[in-house]
């Protein structure tokens, strides 16, 4: 009988799976069929509307209290709003992908993605060494493995696949036609990027998810914990680490924006301070969330 009940249960969850998905991609598929930024600014203003409705809302206006005590509640409110509109976007901007990340190298001014950092990019191509590119759940992270790919870079993405299965396939297809290599985050994943960085390739991740086991620091002046993968493939293999990101900007636009190498934390030994390193990225993403607040995930539990 408990058997029973156990396959029950996962038929369930299955079949639960399924018509999820299959209405979300009948949605994704209807706005597939609309003008770009008519999507997107429809599918905001329904996110901006159904957001605060659901229950992930008040965990962001939690977590955005005490990020900002010196923020009114009218305040806070409008930043959880545009999170709402900004997630929205980052859904539909999967489905319009190829025809939203129109950089070109040979014209950079005439595309509605620019970026900032060209000649970094240009070097680091050049460069037969690996290294490590990070960012946080900010703007359109996924326009990065894609702008790498622009300029000949090959990065192989450490990325969480959604729970739900059939649109975790959907959402993998639609990145391997774009980018680079995708390394699911799961057991051996650490290995896994450690042979490509062994073999010379270069790697991405976000560094701003909570971290079961994870290294103590401090996010918006709370007490975290953060992935210590990072900070330990660039001990072990002497990496360059470079922070990048990309934001929204009005009118439709994205600004990418790829900074200098860091400057690297050494214990004593000169080896890469594995804690320090890891509250430098974290300090590294919370200037980026302070300059655009409404483009970050306030919704995930990164301190609970």
């Amino acid at each position: 009988m408990a058997r029973m009940s156990r396959k029950l249960g996962h038929f369930l969850k299955k079949a639960e799976h399924w018509l999820t998905a299959q209405v979300s991609l009948a949605a994704l598929s209807l706005l597939r069929r609309l003008p770009a930024d008519k999507a997107l600014g429809f599918a905001e203003k329904v996110a901006r509307t159904i957001g605060p409705r659901v229950s992930r809302h008040k965990l962001a206006v939690d977590n955005l209290r005490r990020a900002y005590p010196e923020k009114s509640p009218a305040e806070i409110e409008e930043i959880a709003l545009d999170m709402w509109g900004n997630m929205a976007r980052l859904a539909v901007e999967y489905v319009f992908i190829d025809k939203l990340f129109d950089f070109d190298p040979e014209r950079p001014d005439e595309g509605r993605v620019e970026v900032d950092g060209i000649e970094t990019f240009l070097r680091i191509r050049e460069e037969q060494r690996p290294h490590i590119f990070f960012t946080g759940h900010i703007g359109n992270f996924e326009f990065l493995p894609v702008a790498a790919a622009t300029f000949g870079l090959d990065v192989h993405v450490l990325f969480r696949a959604p729970n739900n299965p059939y649109i975790a396939d959907y959402i993998n297809e639609t990145r391997k036609s774009v980018m680079g290599g995708l390394v699911p985050s799961r057991a051996g994943a650490a290995l896994q990027l450690a042979r490509i960085l062994d073999d010379g390739g270069n790697v991405g991740a976000l560094v701003d998810q909570k971290f079961r086991n994870g290294v103590r620091t401090t996010f918006f002046g709370r007490e975290c914990l953060t992935s210590p993968l990072i900070p330990k493939l660039t001990r072990q293999y002497e990496c360059d680490v470079y922070p990048a990101h990309c934001i929204r900007l009005p009118g439709g636009r994205y600004k990418l924006e790829i900074g200098d190498k860091l400057v690297l934390p050494r214990d004593e030994n000169g080896s890469v301070d594995v804690p320090r390193m890891a509250q430098q990225l974290n300090d590294i993403t919370e200037q980026w969330v302070r300059k655009n607040p409404g483009q970050w995930m306030w919704f995930h539990r990164r301190w609970g």
